[in-house]
């Protein structure tokens, strides 16, 4: 009997019931008033007039009127730099501890983005609003003893000027709290391992001794893992070295490309639950069954904004417009996509992740990622969205029968115009003159924006297959792999000649 786990389930389910669903909408204020009151005397408040926000008659709008928007390149020019030469009180109360690196999947060189005490907190909290939710999954109890196998970047954080820096998987994993170390695996030991191949080739050598219930990281490494794993013991499927495991927590991309390639390394099916932890912060998850739709965390260190996705409010480098419109969570609709914004306890303030969603029930503040700002392709008037794309090739793979877990493309010119270049990572050799109509045609059919642009200056799509381990290779040959580390789904022309090249040489 899984006394334990019993107790851990009773706790969970009481605890819930205790807890009061409030309104997003207000929680969001007492957030925003809750971080200008405690960033008031930084340079920053004090530069902005965080305390006349404060005493003004509507605090949302004359915030809104106050503050400008930021990406990284700006608040690092303007403020961050100072906070990373170790000045204190630049854009919250303060030094942080950590800076979390990331190169995204926008270039070689990283980011590092401040990771205060306070977010660390935040982080930790919102964990625990993830695992009360899992009252709404009626888990078993016996799964509350299991171990979770949490696939992130190296914890073996590097000192730079007194601080720690790694990804923000790395450095949520080594702050981990005491009690939930018997539950981690691959354990501190492993999770140091800073070369991928060396890391995953331990976690193979280990795994049966393990009893795993949960998996957490990102889908396109977490696949690499379990294949690892089921090669290295030769079996057919991880349930054969897991038999336990019943839960896989994705996060960091839309799971829906991942969806036929992961569930064919299963046993059986397990109950998939997303989440939204950028480098910025915990900003979502999905807390409840029969949806893959994503609850903003509204009560957490984090104030959202929500800004139109129109090409009228984004200039060429992909910062928003002055005049661009941001919107609250009462203010917003549900299927557009917005460019998100975010004020949080690290000290951003109005600043854009990068990253699209759109509200799939604005009640309950649910949302779902639609893509990324700069990998929006509308290069010839096509204006397709990432979860376009997305929903595209998961087509084709039905059509085929095929798995595409990975994908890229760019609006490419060739000697006759304008085409969709797209190369798909899939390990069956299939026609790629039959893939180019079905995918044209489905977008035609889904898209009318992009039916337009094949009517005028773009010619049609082209298709090359490529071995999926080869995008694996492009992130480690440009990145780092494993972590944080994404697929750049949509390409300009100068990097998508690299990216050729690269193909050519390691097909």
């Amino acid at each position: 009997m899984a006394i334990i786990g019993n107790i851990i389930k009773g706790f969970i389910a009481t605890t819930d019931v205790v807890r009061k669903d409030k309104d997003p909408v207000e929680e969001q204020r007492e957030v925003l008033k809750t971080l200008l009151e405690t960033a008031k005397e930084t340079q920053f408040g004090q530069h902005y007039g965080f305390g006349s926000i404060l005493e003004s008659e509507d605090m949302v709008q004359h915030f809104g009127e106050k503050v400008p928007y930021f990406d990284y390149p700006k608040i690092t020019q303007e403020w961050w730099n100072r906070t990373i030469d170790g000045e204190a009180d630049v854009t919250w109360p303060g030094t942080p501890n950590f800076f979390a690196l990331s190169s995204g999947t926008t270039g070689k060189k990283s980011k590092r983005i401040p990771v205060t005490e306070d977010m660390i907190d935040a982080i930790k909290n919102a964990g625990i609003k993830q695992v009360l939710a899992l009252n709404n999954f009626d888990m078993p109890a016996e799964f509350f003893e299991k171990e979770i196998m949490m696939l992130g970047s190296s914890t073996n954080l590097k000192e730079r000027d007194g601080r720690q820096e790694g990804e923000i998987s790395g450095i949520s994993a080594s702050n981990i709290p005491f009690w939930f170390r018997r539950y981690y695996k691959p354990g501190e030991e492993i999770a140091q391992i800073d070369d991928w191949d060396e890391r995953v080739l331990s976690i193979a050598k280990q795994a049966k001794n393990w009893d795993i219930g949960a998996l957490s990281g990102i889908p396109s490494w977490m696949e690499l893992m379990l294949k690892k794993v089921i090669e290295y013991h030769n079996v057919d499927h991880i349930h054969q070295i897991w038999p336990n495991l019943q839960v896989y927590t994705s996060g960091g991309v839309a799971f829906d490309p991942y969806e036929k390639s992961f569930n064919a390394l299963l046993g059986h099916p397990i109950q998939i639950i997303d989440t939204y932890l950028a480098s910025e912060g915990f900003l979502a998850f999905q807390n409840r069954p029969n949806t893959s739709a994503m609850k903003l965390i509204t009560d957490n260190g984090v104030y959202f904004e929500f800004v139109p996705f129109d090409s009228d409010y984004i200039n060429p480098d992909g910062s928003l417009t002055d005049d661009a419109p941001a919107l609250t969570l009462d203010e917003v609709e549900e299927d557009v996509d917005y460019v998100l914004l975010i004020s949080t306890v690290a000290g951003a303030w109005r600043y854009m992740i990068g990253d699209t969603i759109a509200f799939t029930d604005t009640e309950k503040a649910e949302i779902k990622i639609t893509g990324r700002t700069k990998f929006f392709l509308n290069t010839v008037g096509s204006q397709l969205s990432v979860n376009k794309l997305n929903d595209a090739v998961k087509h084709l793979e039905g059509e085929l029968d095929i798995k595409i877990p990975e994908f890229t493309l760019c609006a490419k010119r060739f000697e006759d115009g304008f085409y969709h270049s797209w190369y798909l990572g899939s390990d069956t050799a299939i026609d790629g003159k039959k893939a180019a109509d079905i995918l044209d045609t489905y977008l035609k059919q889904a898209n009318k924006n992009y039916k337009v642009a094949r009517s005028k200056a773009l010619e049609g799509v082209k298709v090359s297959f490529v071995p999926q381990q080869v995008f694996a290779d492009w992130s480690g040959a440009n990145k780092k792999k494993g972590g944080q580390v994404k697929m750049e789904r949509v390409m300009g022309e100068e990097k998508f000649e690299e990216w050729e090249a690269f193909v050519k040489h390691n097909r």
